[in-house]
């Protein structure tokens, strides 16, 4: 059974200390982060790597990562049977026993779909693109891969600008009924919550008087009992969260631009976090260094960055650590010059000891945080942070590993391309050997050779 602990009141919008608990798996102090995942794994690191060089106690996975092969064929997730007493999602993904895992049916964050959602259906997308998944069938997914704790279906709309009153009123009710059908999948014969999965249901990112009918639904006896936690698109619609219910435990899935805006999400009460922004500093080659609170003495004039850019060649013959007050694994083991060395050569390892880092660095953000809202120092140490720090991180000044995924599909006409062109770059050269910017492609080895070009064959 889960439980959720405040150890620190607060009132409403306010920071607070809880204690996240289920039996089998870590306890999680909270305010905390939980890994994000892309098709059941963190980016870079290994199952192995994710148990031994990381913290994370929980880990976030979308429905959407592994259901491709559906309605037409039974994707193989669902044929993964339980091994070792592990949940078939647990096992098929190759997770670590004691991570608590926390499906939802999109991924975080989700690349706005085609298609609109219907009364009965949610869209996603897939690795053969756009389809729908319907609200039984994802509470039947649900029922069958026994996450330890399930994201209730939301009726949002992604990037389409002005949302009219008439359609905010279908969000409410569309969201409503979607999280009844789940309640209903995941109750035993006796219509109690059964041991798995536990239901955080969505607050929709409106005003609160547009989803009334569905907050108050939350209060009802059937459902009341029913709801583990909420989930929650944008961090103001805490303040939508009924009073009754403002025991339970928050997860936020927005997308924060950087440690910054993960304060002001925590100082209104926010509890676990997914932060996008560590892969994509990851994969920018970006070592995130930062602490909360943040060093006492006197940082000059400007503010300090948020993260140090592998990619600068200043790097190539330090010998300092990632972070200077890092102990992870990368830094007690590497310094910047084998990471710059690995950047230049694209070695995939780069990234690897990037992710490991940045992941410690948020580690130590978070046990930080929870040391100040303990002191009751927390509005104070974030002002220092805020004014210490950058408020965002750096554009990278290198090529990050090669984008490619569905999760990257190109959203309009004109969108510029994630990659550079490979194809047609031995046109581009023959071109430039006809210009006599380049030697002939009959010239000899020794004539190559004087060019710089002694490996290139035509």
């Amino acid at each position: 059974m889960l439980a959720f602990t405040i150890l620190k009141a607060a009132t409403a919008a306010a920071p607070r200390l809880g204690r996240l608990a289920l039996p089998g798996k870590k306890i999680i102090d909270t305010p905390c982060f939980i890994g994000n995942t892309s098709r059941g794994v963190v980016p870079h690191l290994s199952p192995d790597n994710l148990h031994a060089k990381t913290s994370l106690g929980g880990v976030y996975l979308a429905l959407e990562d592994f259901i491709e092969k559906s309605p037409e064929a039974v994707p193989p997730i669902f044929q993964t049977p339980s091994l070792n007493n592990a949940s078939p999602l647990t096992s098929y993904c190759g997770l670590p026993h004691d991570i608590l895992t926390i499906l939802g049916a999109r991924r975080t964050p989700p690349v706005p779909c085609a298609k609109a959602n219907t009364n009965t259906a949610v869209s996603i997308l897939t690795s053969v693109g756009f389809r729908q998944v319907d609200a039984t069938d994802y509470a039947a997914a649900v029922q069958r891969l026994k996450p330890d704790i399930a994201v209730g279906l939301a009726d949002i709309m992604y990037d389409k600008g002005q949302i009219s009153s008439k359609r905010i009123d279908k969000m409410g009710d569309r969201t409503g009924a979607w999280t009844r059908t789940l309640i209903q999948y995941c109750q035993d014969d006796d219509g109690e919550k059964g041991s798995l999965p536990h239901i955080f249901a969505p607050i929709l990112p409106i005003e609160s008087q547009l989803q009334s009918y569905y907050i108050n639904q939350l209060l009802d006896d059937d459902l009341k009992h029913q709801v583990s936690g909420f989930t929650v698109y944008d961090a103001e619609s805490l303040l939508h969260i009924p009073q009754e219910l403002s025991a339970l435990p928050r997860l936020a899935l927005s997308e924060p631009n950087g440690p910054t805006k993960l304060l002001l999400e925590i100082s209104l009460g926010v509890d676990i976090f997914t932060v996008p922004f560590i892969g994509t500093a990851t994969d920018a080659g970006i070592a995130l260094d930062f602490e909360f609170p943040p060093p006492s003495q006197v940082n000059g004039n400007s503010p300090k960055p948020l993260g140090t850019d592998g990619w600068l060649d200043e790097h190539a013959a330090d010998t300092s650590p990632l972070a200077p007050s890092c102990e992870c694994y990368s830094c007690r083991n590497h310094h910047r010059a084998f990471l710059h060395h690995l950047l230049s050569a694209r070695e995939m390892l780069a990234w690897v000891l990037l992710q490991i880092h940045n992941h410690r660095i948020l580690d130590q953000f978070f046990a930080g945080v929870r040391k100040s809202i303990a002191k009751d120092t927390f509005e104070e140490d974030k002002a220092a942070f805020e004014k210490y720090y950058e408020p965002e991180l750096r554009d990278t000044t290198g090529q990050g590993p090669r984008v490619r995924g569905y999760q990257f599909k190109s959203e309009g006409r004109g969108e510029p391309k994630k990659n550079p062109k490979a194809y047609g770059r031995l046109d581009d050269a023959r071109e430039k050997f006809a210009e006599g910017v380049l030697p002939s492609p009959n010239a000899d080895a020794e004539d190559l050779e004087r060019a710089g070009m002694g490996s290139v064959v035509l």
